[in-house]
């Protein structure tokens, strides 16, 4: 019984440090994502047409 306690007590500190350390690398910048803002720009953005606007070919496809 008491070694049930102790992998208890234990899993739960390992827990509380793992979620630490998550909690410290987002607020210390870790998962900022500075690199795909300037790759955006270079790809196309797909136009949507307005509902009742188009060509009238209902089985066109977008591409």
């Amino acid at each position: 019984m008491s070694v049930i306690l102790i992998l208890i007590i234990t899993s739960i500190i390992v827990a509380a440090v793992f979620l630490g350390a998550f909690f410290w690398a987002v607020k210390s910048g870790q998962y900022d994502d500075t690199y795909s803002p300037s790759v955006r720009m270079l790809f196309d953005e797909k136009k949507k047409e307005k509902k009742g606007e188009g060509n009238g070919d209902a089985t066109a496809e977008e591409v």
